[in-house]
């Protein structure tokens, strides 16, 4: 008889959100996988590490040239310099560095903030590692920490506390005060700061990303964990980073080391390339700030509240004026009767709640955001 680790996780709730899509044959706005290219110039670098024999194992840490260049990019975007030696290490993939940054501090009975709605990783995670995920709820349609209700919930077991700006799936953004709250939360403290961050080069409306990295003080106590997958379309390639001060990328590294060790070599190095003369961040906001304002209006006058994305390429939609449905019955409905395909926003708490929002990407050429708009058009109101 197998005995569950984790008996209240049930199987990748995305798998069965694409078997729907497949079956249905639905417009795909549920996952996050984008319509766009990657860049050519960095494909053809890619070849050619492929094809010059860079095909061994890559260092633990990653290769050196990539690590340097994101030292460089850190250093120009937050004023702040982390050692490319000790201080930054890369990983195969977000949800590796989450999971190993939360294995290298939490042990049995520690508590671990975590903000709901949540990336589905982040509980599971915790509670592998002994770990007590304690739920703090952000407040709809804002999707903002209540800082008051936040210093109740912390305890001495407090460990930790994972943030996540650009929200996903509200597209959410931390603010300076945020973080200044953050800061005279944890002084005095032994707890850790664990930032999701792989949005960070997504942000709209002329706002700017508040990094943990721009603050010294939160530096010192803080796993940064980012991406190039939404940068330049590569979240296939399933190569991220991990910044922290020395003293907790040394432990990060220990528990790197047994749990995957390599990184793809040759792709490292075409990022290391490529990296350091395309950080056209300001493009890519506007490329994706132009979808969302593109999708959105074609839904005005509709039955839907829309909750605007302040980052990243993922929002919410609100359909209590067309139906009462849970959302999973409803997201269900919008597939198989509508051929649409969207995420309910409770797959990203702990406990069934009564939502009424669907995660929609809208990270789509032009013509599939009219014909998802379209399709939600012809939803009919129950109520």
């Amino acid at each position: 008889m197998v005995q569950s680790k984790l008996p209240n996780t049930s199987s990748n709730v995305f798998s069965s959100i694409n078997k729907l899509i497949e079956e249905s044959g639905a417009i795909d706005m549920a996952v996050g996988k984008t319509d766009f290219n990657c860049p050519q110039q960095l494909i053809d670098l890619a070849t050619k590490y492929f094809n010059n024999g860079f095909n061994n194992y890559a260092p633990l840490e990653g290769v050196l040239p990539l690590r340097k260049a994101i030292s460089d990019m850190v250093e120009k975007k937050y004023a702040q310099k982390f050692n490319p030696h000790t201080e930054i290490t890369i990983t195969a993939g977000t949800i590796q560095a989450i999971y190993t940054a939360i294995s290298s501090i939490v042990k049995d009975d520690d508590e671990v903030i975590v903000f709901e709605p949540a990336f589905e990783s982040f509980a599971p995670s915790i509670i592998l590692n002994g770990g007590r995920p304690v739920y703090v709820k952000l407040k709809a349609p804002s999707f903002k920490i209540d800082w008051e209700e936040l210093r109740k919930m912390v305890s001495s077991k407090t460990r930790m506390i994972i943030l996540n700006s650009p929200h996903n799936p509200s597209g959410a953004v931390l603010s300076e005060n945020d973080l200044f709250q953050l800061q005279r939360l944890t002084n005095g403290t032994n707890i850790i700061i664990l930032s999701d961050e792989i949005f960070e080069s997504i942000i709209f409306d002329n706002q700017i990303h508040q990094s943990v990295a721009r603050h010294d003080k939160l530096v010192e106590r803080s796993f940064i964990i980012s991406s190039f997958g939404p940068l330049y379309n590569i979240n296939g390639w399933g190569i991220s980073y991990c910044l922290a001060p020395e003293k907790l990328m040394r432990e990060f590294r220990k528990m790197q080391q047994i749990q995957i060790y390599n990184v793809n070599t040759p792709l490292q190095y075409a990022l290391a390339d490529y990296l350091p003369l395309n950080q056209n961040f300001e493009e890519v906001s506007e490329l994706f700030q132009g979808k969302r304002n593109y999708f959105n209006r074609l839904l005005e006058g509709s039955l839907y509240d829309i909750v605007y994305a302040q980052g990243g390429y993922f929002q919410l939609l609100d359909y209590s004026k067309l139906s009462d449905e849970p959302d999973f019955i409803f997201a269900e409905r919008l597939a198989r009767d509508f051929g649409i395909g969207t995420t309910p926003a409770s797959v990203f708490y702990h406990e069934k709640t009564n939502q009424s929002y669907l995660r929609v990407c809208f990270a789509k050429d032009n013509g599939k955001l009219e014909q998802a708009a379209e399709k939600l058009l012809q939803v009919p109101s129950m109520i």
